[in-house]
């Protein structure tokens, strides 16, 4: 039987509900994984967001990059609180789709993406696509879509 180990986690998340549940649920898959596992967070800063933006300056980036900060220390120390020793985090900025399925699990040397299911409707997706729809089609290593808790 093969013996599938997962040694660097990546979890990109975005403050949603469905993210969060991909963390709980990626937390306990770093920790069945044993001592060797890292938990790699992950959050995209969307800056085409900031583009339709008519009063955009640098000091809406720097909110949200700090509101985001935040929000990934707490993860961070949930993960410990867990009992996760190899945890870390990286904000990055452009396309989430991109950075999510191509240079972040490079990067980070990832070999399992844990993403939560979709948050958009149905319209939402046939318009603008949905980022997990995406990773799950394009990223080169293995995905995981959690949908329940």
């Amino acid at each position: 039987m093969l013996d599938q180990r997962y040694l660097n986690i990546l979890i990109p998340v975005d403050g949603s509900k469905e993210a969060e549940l991909a963390l709980d649920k990626a937390i306990a898959v770093t920790l069945r994984n044993g001592n060797n596992a890292h938990l790699h967070i992950l959050h995209v800063i969307d800056t085409r967001a900031f583009q339709n933006v008519s009063s955009f300056d640098t000091s809406m980036v720097e909110e949200v990059s700090e509101t985001a900060k935040k929000t990934l220390d707490s993860y961070v120390e949930k993960a410990k609180t867990a009992g996760i020793t190899n945890v870390s985090y990286t904000i990055e900025y452009g396309s989430p789709k991109a950075i999510i399925a191509k240079e972040a699990p490079k990067a980070v040397n990832a070999d399992l993406i844990m993403i939560g299911a979709t948050g958009l409707n149905t319209v939402e997706r046939i318009l603008i696509g949905s980022v997990t729809e995406y990773v799950t089609r394009v990223a080169d290593i293995d995905v995981l879509v959690v949908r329940t808790k």
